[in-house]
């Protein structure tokens, strides 16, 4: 599992345009990122727990990216992927 900090490093290492991105948290990567139609460019983190994830999606929708459609559920997995 991942820190909110490291995940929040990764992020901002990977991203340089928040609007074409999307963020999501979920209790199944794998199930996720097909429902989004198997995006090439994804990312996802298993963060230390649901609150991070939380923290981390709510972060990143205040810096402009998109929220994943569907998303609202439970998960402590955050994820990223390009829009």
């Amino acid at each position: 599992m991942t820190s909110e900090f490291n995940i929040r490093g990764e992020i901002e290492r990977i991203v340089s345009y928040y609007d074409i991105w999307t963020i999501g948290k979920t209790d199944d990567a794998s199930r996720s990122r097909m429902e989004h139609g198997n995006p090439v460019v994804w990312h996802c983190w298993h963060a230390d727990s649901e609150m991070v994830a939380r923290n981390i999606e709510k972060h990143f929708l205040d810096r402009g990216m998109t929220g994943a459609p569907g998303d609202g559920g439970h998960g402590d997995f955050a994820y990223i992927f390009m829009s």
